[in-house]
């Protein structure tokens, strides 16, 4: 067996392997677990693969058509319309990266089917705008007119159904392994379908661009050197802690979030303590607050400042006894008794109620 024969048996091996993780893969929707990124890293690797022996083995050429290649061989042309779907999907990465990076896959798919006559005069003429294209403003095959945009859309899902639904019908006919032609056809409907996908996949990717333009360049992070002397300037002890009342971490919680706003008005209800021992010691302290008395010791005290108001009940009714011995406590009775009969004498009943005389 030469060496062609060699790598035309790697490229089917590889490719049979790829296409296994990538359908795998669709049957799976959590994106950002690990598993599915370690999966979608292998898959990517095997399509690179497929791509590195198709350039060695000289599959396609521009100087050929579409009828020169065998049927079998016409798959694999789809490999970096693959390899653009699953960069898509990749996490972890620097997103313009990942943009980058699948765009240059969609393109270079679309300029291979291109190049064999595979693309109708409306998908050519609009990727070549969205090869120009690097910003949303380039995007010009889209009409101006909502009603017109709208229109073009709706044209474009039809075809796009219809594409789809004769796919799952050529790949369910009984002659699909033995007619060649049946098998042609699949691979160049499959084309035509993937082609609709890349270019929405570039029009999506161009705007995407042109919004990461406008995002605010990521901030860098201090060195510790001057981390450390930001901190001797602010007053910050190595434990993080700080006296003065301009460390900016002196009014946020333990999230971090804010206390104050930008004009001095809490966000939230937070409690000021004087130094940092105090802090040390309620580090352990129990959530809610300890008796420190008890009921009787409370009563007491109580009683000593006065709040108390001691009698009522029956005997609250009960005249003391006089004291026959204590001449001036009887004589000041004596005396007030006089002087309240005096008193109800020069003020008859009624005789301050003014309002009802005739």
């Amino acid at each position: 067996m030469d060496s062609s024969a060699d790598t035309d048996q790697s490229l089917r091996v590889t490719f049979v392997k790829a296409e296994a993780l990538r359908t795998s893969l669709e049957k799976t929707y959590d994106c950002n677990c690990e598993g599915y990124q370690t999966k979608l890293k292998d898959a990517i690797k095997a399509y690179e693969e497929c791509k590195k022996l198709v350039a060695d083995l000289s599959l396609f050429s521009p100087n050929e058509i579409l009828e020169d290649i065998s049927s079998p061989e016409i798959k694999y042309m789809l490999i970096d319309f693959y390899l653009g779907e699953l960069m898509m999907k990749e996490q972890g990465l620097d997103r313009k990266s990942v943009l980058l990076r699948a765009q240059t896959a969609y393109k270079s798919f679309l300029r291979l089917v291109d190049s064999y006559d595979l693309l109708n005069k409306t998908d050519r003429d609009m990727f070549e705008t969205l090869a120009q294209a690097t910003t949303a403003a380039g995007l010009n095959h889209l009409p101006t007119d909502p009603g017109e945009r709208r229109q073009a859309k709706i044209a474009r899902f039809r075809q796009e159904k219809e594409l789809k639904a004769k796919l799952q019908a050529l790949a369910t006919n009984p002659d699909l392994n033995v007619d060649e032609d049946v098998l042609r056809e699949l691979y160049t409907t499959n084309i035509a379908y993937s082609a609709m996908q890349s270019l929405q996949a570039l029009e999506g990717i161009i705007l995407e661009l042109d919004i990461l333009k406008m995002a605010p360049p990521p901030t860098q992070e201090p060195s510790r050197e001057q981390e450390v002397l930001d901190n001797r300037i602010r007053g910050v002890k190595a434990d993080g802690y700080s006296d003065r009342l301009d460390n900016p971490n002196i009014f946020t919680n333990k999230s971090g979030a804010p206390l104050l706003s930008a004009d001095g008005k809490p966000l939230r209800p937070f409690t000021i303590v004087s130094n940092r021992e105090e802090i040390r010691k309620g580090v352990f302290r129990p959530g809610h607050n300890l008796p420190t008395m008890s009921i009787d010791e409370y009563l007491e005290e109580e009683r000593r400042r006065g709040n108390i108001i001691e009698g009522g009940g029956e005997k609250s009714g009960l005249q003391p006894e006089p004291d026959e011995d204590n001449y001036e406590k009887a004589d000041a009775e004596t005396t007030k008794a006089r002087e309240w009969d005096e008193f109800v004498e020069n003020n008859p009943r009624g005789s301050g109620n003014t309002l009802n005389r005739g």
